[in-house]
């Protein structure tokens, strides 16, 4: 490890970063190092900035990936090596904000009538009401749901955050009662036994 990546390595430790940020900043230090084939300490600001457009123009990455690279080049030069903001200006790019395409309630409701078999239904019910992501529905299990009316807890991997239940849709009945369902496991193995409800 070079001197200069073990400061920036130590400046990133030092300043609680993500495991997985403090890896992509450093590959994407390495990347324009292997570009130019020289110590990155010495680069200009011109320098980084014709990296960041031929990463745009020539390798054709996406503009939030460039962006990466940026902040990771903004860290090293501005505070690793202490170079001043205005003399040193590294640009990014402006990504534009998608918002995901929302369903009216009569879709949502066509897309659970289309769902024969009721416990499948259910869960999906659960899902959608409690707005998990794929992941967070994937690690859940039957201690991670309460008979509050207005939130399920989650708290293993989620550190006990409460998601609220949308108000578009909640199941017809939020009293957990004695699981009706006694099979193989639906969706992981967290999913052995199921509360129905009001099924």
């Amino acid at each position: 490890m070079t001197p200069l990546r073990k400061r920036m390595a130590d400046a990133m430790l030092q300043r609680g970063f993500m495991a997985s940020t403090r890896a992509n900043y450093v590959k994407a230090i390495y990347g324009m190092a292997k570009y130019y084939r020289r110590d990155p300490a010495g680069y200009s600001a011109n320098e980084v900035q014709a990296y960041l457009l031929h990463m745009v123009k020539e390798r054709h990455v996406s503009f939030s990936s460039m962006n990466q690279t940026a902040c990771a080049a903004r860290f090293l030069y501005q505070t690793v090596l202490g170079h001043d903001r205005e003399q040193f200006h590294i640009p990014m790019a402006k990504v534009a904000v998608t918002q995901p395409e929302l369903l009216s309630c009569e879709e949502i409701a066509r897309l659970f009538a289309a769902c024969s078999n009721p416990v499948y239904r259910m869960i999906l019910q659960t899902i959608y009401a409690t707005g998990l992501r794929v992941f967070e529905a994937c690690a859940c299990g039957c201690e991670t749901l309460t008979a509050r009316p207005t939130a399920c807890v989650f708290g293993s991997r989620m550190a006990r955050d409460q998601r609220p239940a949308t108000p578009c849709w909640r199941p017809p009945c939020w009293n957990i009662c004695e699981p009706t369902y006694d099979g193989p496991s639906l969706v992981t193995g967290s999913f052995a036994r199921v509360a129905v409800y009001g099924l």
